[in-house]
């Protein structure tokens, strides 16, 4: 199915692309999301009017993005979990606890945002994580986690 892009999406393509993604892909998600059209001329002509209102649009999001990647960069994280004698949690550290950890210090970041490399934390200790909180702005942070008995 051809598609017009309405935003950056990645590993597919940037604002007003048209490209060739599965059938399913286009319309359980990138079209419901509003992040892509249908391809066709109407839609094309459309595009173009609005093109300029569009990028204006992406431009706000990325720069709001990295103003708050200046206030998260560096930030350190703590949770509290259960814990064995060994430093093993009962239990694990995912996406929406360092999420949840987050907005209790302040920051707006949504779960989806937070990329663990590794998969879920399931030690005690310090762990380097990213949030990607726009497409082009990606951030490190410190999420220590300290084990209770």
């Amino acid at each position: 199915m051809q598609i017009i892009l309405l935003e950056k999406v990645v590993n597919l393509g940037n604002l007003g692309d048209v490209v060739k993604v599965r059938e399913g892909y286009a319309r359980n998600f990138l079209i419901p999301t509003g992040r892509a059209k249908r391809a066709t001329t109407s839609n094309l002509a459309e595009f173009e009017s609005r093109r300029a209102e569009l990028e204006r649009v992406a431009g706000e999001k990325l720069a709001a993005a990295q103003a708050a990647a200046e206030k998260i960069s560096g930030l350190t994280v703590q949770i509290v979990r259960k814990a064995g004698v060994d430093g093993r949690l009962f239990g694990s550290v995912t996406t929406a606890d360092i999420a949840e950890a987050l907005v209790a210090q302040g920051q707006q970041v949504e779960k989806a945002a937070v990329r663990l490399p590794n998969g879920a934390i399931k030690l005690v200790g310090d762990s380097q994580i990213e949030l990607a909180l726009h497409t082009d702005v990606v951030v490190p942070i410190t999420v220590s986690v300290l084990g209770e008995h």
